[in-house]
């Protein structure tokens, strides 16, 4: 698992998803990070780390 912030995120999810595991983000705030960073919605938490 990815580590951020304290918080493992599952690798098998897609980033999005996986953003949202962190205490404050939801889905508006994940895809404005994912907007604002250029990374690929559909890539996995896996491919990143």
């Amino acid at each position: 698992m990815a580590r951020l912030f304290g918080v493992d995120l599952p690798r098998e999810k897609r980033i999005e998803i996986g953003l949202t595991y962190i205490y404050g983000i939801g889905n508006t705030t994940a895809k404005k990070i994912i907007a604002e960073t250029g990374v690929n919605p559909d890539v996995r938490v896996k491919d990143i780390s």
